[in-house]
């Protein structure tokens, strides 16, 4: 970890602040969105409800003596945090066991007929279906007419920016490109990325951290299509969640999903599906749903197995705001503490693809903090209107 002191965990006791809005505005709508998305029936109406009650106003509740995964809660601190406010335990603690709590009240683990139905299906579904994602595919037929590493750097842009794919098949836009203030992409170490995957290597493993779902997760599989087809990697691990999680976290379901959308698509979309169909099947692509990617801890504290994976990997791309989060430690760091010294900790090479979502960001120079700053207040680290590509060895 970091040579200079670290800041506290983030939490969410300030009024006014990102996280206690998250807390007290977004969360209770995430669960009336839940409540009309389904036609539960009165029983899980009024424990919804209730979740909704004890969010707000009450305090953390436990889990029932018989939920399958009560024992790792416990070891993952629930014991410690029973009976305290939402707001004043870290963060990233109380939004993880927010989303556990969820998946408990809607009969996710119950042996019952809502057993094992993911309460955000349909807005995953929505976005996957929406025409927006048709025009995105399509435009994958426009890359052909670019080089090989041109490819690879539009198709590294389309993950880094996620459900704005439309950037993803432009080298620069009007949004993208940088403006002499405020840069879109507020650090880019993508030139070192790729020196650690040059094409035709055709060795060494990729481990890709996923975030999203649905227009997010298809440009994340597309990337993965070009590194084997390219030789850029042998072979690629794709962790995604164990279960519902975050409303839009991608599970294995959602990577079916993507898959299918795109062996379904037009063109060069249908072609990357059934290279990435091919390669689940043979083994090159192999999906992981590992308990601790849905928990509430940093990736400091990751357990021995999943370190030991990461560990064998040529590089692991983590993606998302909230695995950057874990990636980096939940706290308020100065922006300019170097990311390879916040991630020293990473039994790897590790490189991060985050649109900035949150508060917590490391890794840029003075100069560019403070013409953020002056230009747009706090709100850039918080807007989705910037991003960065980060490694750290």
């Amino acid at each position: 970890m970091p040579d200079t002191p670290q800041p506290p965990e983030l939490r969410a006791d300030e009024p006014g602040s990102f996280p206690h809005s998250v807390l007290a505005e977004r969360h209770p709508a995430i669960i009336r969105q839940v409540r009309d998305s389904f036609p539960y029936g009165p029983d899980l109406h009024a424990a919804l409800d209730a979740l909704l009650a004890q969010c707000t106003d009450g305090v953390i509740g436990p889990l029932p003596s018989d939920a399958p995964d009560r024992d790792r809660w416990l070891a993952w601190g629930l014991s410690t945090y029973t009976g305290r406010s939402w707001f004043e335990v870290p963060w990233l603690w109380s939004e993880s066991y927010f989303y556990r709590l969820l998946l408990q009240t809607v009969g996710y683990f119950d042996d019952g007929p809502w057993r094992g139905i993911d309460p955000f299906r349909p807005a995953k579904r929505g976005e996957l279906d929406a025409p927006e994602t048709g025009d995105e595919l399509a435009a994958l037929d426009r890359l052909a007419d670019l080089g090989r590493d041109e490819q690879a750097t539009a198709l590294l842009h389309g993950s880094l920016w996620g459900n704005r794919a439309d950037l993803s098949f432009r080298l620069q836009t009007a949004e993208g490109a940088a403006r002499d203030t405020t840069p879109a992409l507020l650090a880019d170490d993508s030139a070192a990325l790729w020196a650690l995957l040059p094409p035709g290597r055709a060795d060494g493993t990729l481990c890709l951290v996923a975030d999203n779902a649905g227009r997010e997760l298809v440009p994340d599989l597309l990337l993965i299509s070009h590194l084997l087809a390219h030789g850029h990697v042998a072979r690629v691990l794709l962790h995604v969640k164990p279960h519902p999680y975050y409303v839009s976290d991608a599970t294995t379901a959602d990577v079916v999903d993507a898959l299918r959308r795109l062996t379904a698509a037009a063109g060069a979309g249908a072609e990357h599906g059934r290279r990435l169909w091919q390669a689940m099947t043979d083994g090159t692509l192999t999906v992981r749903a590992h308990p601790f990617s849905a928990g509430p801890l940093p990736y400091a504290r990751m357990p021995d197995d999943l370190r030991a994976e990461f560990a064998a990997c040529t590089l692991t791309v983590v993606k998302g705001d909230l695995n950057y989060r874990r990636l980096v430690g939940d706290r308020m760091w100065p922006a300019t503490t170097p990311f390879a010294e916040v991630t020293a900790h990473f039994p790897g090479p590790v490189a991060a693809l985050r649109t900035l979502k949150s508060d917590v960001v490391t890794g840029l120079d003075a100069a560019t903090v403070a013409a953020l700053d002056s230009a747009e207040g706090p709100r850039w680290r918080t807007s989705g209107t910037h991003a960065l590509i980060q490694l750290g060895q």
